[in-house]
């Protein structure tokens, strides 16, 4: 089955809502690999929306402490996607915030999010507990971890062992402290 056919209940279920709301928000969660960027990218092209990647708010260096890295789901900046995006979600408008440079280690360039009836947000850690009642649909996407360990060595090659060793890590207690998983309205396994 094509990627096409295998979302085309969730392109059925984002029409719906889009038939009656004038603003739609859909958040894609899931582990290191297993293509929620695709699926975004999908999502984006077929209703010319918007995509939001939740890798834009990464920790600055001062916030990477072992309390926060202790919290699940305290590796991102959740203060940051509360102040600079959320409050555009809901009403469908033109908006800007500022995205983490993983080269300088810093905040860097704006991106602008245009006025859409359909807004993407894209990465691990956006089914955050502080965004329940944010989003109109929440998808969690899966791959097994023999698949998802071939596309992080290929995606990221040198750089895989701090996936292994720090990241995933991270992402699992995330998942399992929350029950992201088992909350989403959609599960899809690649």
């Amino acid at each position: 089955m094509s990627n096409i056919e295998t979302y085309t209940q969730l392109f059925n279920e984002i029409e719906n809502l889009m038939k009656t709301k004038s603003s739609v928000s859909i958040a894609i969660d899931g582990g290191a690999a297993s293509g929620k960027t695709t699926l975004a990218e999908i999502l984006s092209k077929k209703y010319n929306a918007p995509i939001i990647h939740m890798d834009d708010f990464f920790l600055r260096p001062e916030q990477r402490t072992p309390e926060r890295f202790a919290e699940p789901g305290g590796n991102f900046d959740r203060e940051r996607f509360l102040r600079e995006v959320v409050p555009y979600i809901k009403n469908s408008q033109t908006f800007s915030y500022q995205i983490f440079d993983c080269s300088k280690m810093a905040l860097g360039d704006y991106r602008e999010i245009p006025k859409s009836p359909l807004l993407i947000i894209e990465g691990s850690y956006s089914h955050h507990p502080d965004f329940s009642d944010i989003f109109d649909l929440c998808v969690f996407l899966s791959v097994s971890e023999k698949e998802r360990k071939k596309r992080i060595l290929t995606r990221n090659g040198k750089k895989s062992e701090m996936f292994f060793s720090r990241w995933i890590p991270l992402e699992n207690k995330y998942f399992e402290a929350f029950s992201i998983r088992e909350k989403a309205d959609f599960i899809f396994f690649g």
